[in-house]
C-alpha cells in the first residue's frame, strides 16, 4: 500500500537521524532535526484548527521553512497548496480562493504580498521565522506529541494541488494524490535518478514547482541524501556551491544550462559533477553537449508535466542515452502518440508518426480543481492529453517535436520551433534562441528567431542577416526565420520556460 507522503521524510529520520537532510547559508540541517521541526509545525497548525483535509497555502522561499511546512501540513492529513514566491497579492488571493485554503504560511520576503492577500481572501495568516510581522508566528519548536507524527490517510486523498502556469489562461489548480507523488519519487529514486544516501543536490529550482519539489527535495528525502539549498538561482553562486559543497548532482532547466555554460566561459570554476539532468522544456542537443563536455558527467533529458507528477518518461542510466530525446517512460507509465485533432477520445498512431503525447500510469493527476470540463477535455479514455507533439521511436525513446500551440503554420506548412532552435544553436554567435511565429497577412505565420548572441559578437543588422543566410543553408525554405530580433535575455516563467507569448507580443 502507497505510504502519506508525509511518510517520505519521516521513514528516512527513523533510519538516518544525524545525517545531513539539508545545507542552507553554510548551515546543516540533520533528518531528525528536520522532522521533528515538521511535527512542531503540524502541532502548531492543529492548535489553530487546522486539520484532515483542509488546504495549506505555502508562500514560501527555498528555505528550511519550506519543507519544515510542507511535510508539516502533510503531517496533519491536509493538503498543501505550494505558490511561487514572485507571485503578486491579487494571484495570490486567486490561488487562496479558488482552492479554498484554510491557511497560508508565508516568510521573509513573501510577507507583505501574503498578508494583502491572506486579508482579502478570509484566510488565516501564520509567518514562519518573522518576528513582528503580521499574523501568528508558527513556532515549529513547541513540542509535538508522541506517536508515528502523521496521519495514515488514504492513497487516493489529494496531498498537493499544484497550480499551472496560465500561459492559456487562469491557473488551473492540478490535484495530485499521495499515490501519485510517492510513487512518482519512489520509482524515480530508482531510475532515471539512481538517487543514494551518499549524493549531494544542489537545489537552485523552487520548491514550489513540481521539478524541484518532487525531484530534487522528494528523492533526496526518500534515500537520505543531502540537498543543498539556493534561494535563487545564479550561475556563479550555483557553480561555487556545487564546488565547495561536492556536490554530485544538479537538476535545472535549460536557462540554468545556458547560464552555467556562460559562467564558465567568463572564468568561474566548472566542478565535476557525477551526473546532471535537465527537464521543463527542451535541451538543445549543442547545449547539452556543451554541458557535458565542461562539467564532465553524463546529462540525462527527460519529460514531465505538473500534471503527471511530474516525471514521465527519462533518459535513464544503464540503457541507451539519445540526445535529441527524453528517453523512455519511467516504471509504471505509458506512453503513446495520439492523433491531434480528435478531442473526444484517444487514436493511438504507428511509430514514426508525429501527434499529441498521451500518458497514462500512476503518476497522473485526479483532475484539475473545481474545472470539470477542462478535466474531462484532458482526460480521455484513460489517457492524459498533453498538449505536446511527439513521436515515438521504434526503439521505444519519446521525441518531443514542440507543444501544440506553438506550432507555426507558414503558408501552409507546419514549422517545429524546437527544429529550427536546434540548428540556430550551432552558429557560433547564437547563445539563446527562441522561434515563433508572428501574424502575416499573406502567409498566415512568419517565422521569427529571438536571439541572444554571444558578448563577444554585435548584436546588429550584419549579424541577422548573416544568422539568416545561415539558417537558409541548413533548412528548408519554409522552415528558416526571415526575421532575426536581438535581446538581452529571454523571458522566463517561474519554472525557467522561456515565455514565447511575451515574445509574440513584442514583436507582432
Amino acid at each position: 500500500m502507497t505510504r502519506p507522503l508525509a511518510a517520505v521524510l519521516a521513514d528516512t529520520a527513523a533510519r538516518r537521524p544525524d545525517a545531513p537532510a539539508l545545507i542552507f547559508e553554510s548551515t546543516p540541517v540533520t533528518y531528525r532535526r528536520l522532522w521533528e521541526r515538521a511535527r512542531g509545525c503540524a502541532a502548531e497548525l492543529r492548535r489553530h484548527g487546522i486539520g484532515p483535509g483542509d488546504r495549506v497555502a505555502l508562500l514560501l522561499p527555498n528555505t528550511p521553512w519550506f519543507p519544515v511546512a510542507y511535510y508539516g501540513a502533510l503531517a496533519l492529513g491536509a493538503t498543501v497548496v505550494p505558490m511561487n514566491t514572485q507571485l503578486r497579492a491579487g494571484e495570490i488571493e486567486f490561488m487562496l480562493a479558488d482552492s479554498r485554503a484554510r491557511a497560508l504560511v508565508c516568510a521573509g520576503p513573501t510577507v507583505d504580498e501574503g498578508a494583502k492577500a491572506a486579508a482579502a481572501a478570509g484566510v488565516t495568516l501564520f509567518t514562519a521565522g518573522v518576528g513582528d510581522s503580521p499574523g501568528t508566528r508558527l513556532d515549529p519548536h513547541r513540542p509535538a506529541p508522541p506517536g508515528p507524527g502523521y496521519l495514515p490517510g488514504s492513497p487516493d486523498d489529494v496531498a498537493a494541488i499544484l497550480y499551472t502556469s496560465g500561459t492559456t489562461g487562469r491557473p488551473k489548480g492540478a490535484m495530485l494524490t499521495h499515490r501519485n507523488i510517492v510513487t512518482n519519487i519512489e520509482v524515480t529514486a530508482v531510475s532515471p535518478f539512481a538517487a543514494r544516501p551518499d549524493d549531494v543536490l544542489l537545489c537552485s529550482l523552487p520548491l514550489s514547482h513540481t521539478f524541484g519539489q518532487t525531484c530534487v527535495m522528494g528523492v533526496a528525502f526518500q534515500v537520505g541524501a543531502t540537498v543543498v539549498l539556493m534561494p535563487r538561482f545564479a550561475a556563479d553562486t550555483a557553480l561555487d556551491l556545487m564546488a565547495g559543497y561536492g556536490c554530485t548532482v544538479f537538476m535545472g532547466v535549460p536557462t540554468m544550462y545556458h547560464a552555467l555554460l556562460e559562467a564558465v566561459a567568463q572564468g568561474t570554476p566548472a566542478p565535476r559533477l557525477h551526473r546532471a539532468y535537465s527537464g521543463g522544456s527542451a535541451l538543445a542537443v549543442p547545449v547539452l553537449e556543451q554541458v557535458q563536455e565542461v562539467f564532465g558527467c553524463q546529462v540525462y533529458e527527460g519529460y514531465g508535466l505538473t500534471e503527471t507528477s511530474p516525471c514521465v518518461a527519462y533518459n535513464q542510466p544503464g540503457s541507451v542515452t539519445r540526445p535529441g530525446t527524453v528517453g523512455t517512460p519511467i516504471a509504471g507509465v505509458e506512453v503513446g502518440i495520439a492523433r491531434s485533432g480528435v478531442e473526444d477520445r484517444v487514436e493511438l498512431l504507428p511509430a514514426g508518426d508525429v501527434g499529441e503525447v498521451v500518458v497514462r500510469g500512476h503518476n497522473v493527476m485526479s483532475g484539475y480543481l473545481g474545472l470539470p470540463a477542462e478535466t474531462a477535455a484532458v482526460l480521455v479514455d484513460g489517457w492524459f492529453r498533453s498538449g505536446d507533439l511527439g513521436v515515438l521511436e521504434p526503439d521505444g525513446h519519446l521525441r518531443l517535436v514542440d507543444r501544440k500551440k506553438d506550432v507555426i503554420l507558414r503558408g501552409g506548412y507546419n514549422v517545429y520551433p524546437r527544429e529550427v532552435e536546434e540548428v540556430l544553436l550551432r552558429h557560433p554567435a547564437v547563445a539563446q534562441t527562441a522561434v515563433i511565429g508572428l501574424p502575416d497577412g499573406r502567409l498566415g505565420e512568419e517565422i521569427c528567431a529571438v536571439v541572444v548572441a554571444r558578448p563577444e559578437f554585435a548584436a546588429d543588422p550584419a549579424l541577422g542577416a548573416d544568422v539568416v543566410a545561415w539558417s537558409r543553408e541548413r533548412l528548408a525554405g519554409y522552415k528558416y526565420p526571415r526575421r532575426v530580433e536581438f535581446t538581452a535575455s529571454l523571458p522566463t516563467g517561474p519554472s525557467g520556460k522561456v515565455l514565447k507569448r511575451l515574445l509574440v507580443q513584442l514583436y507582432s
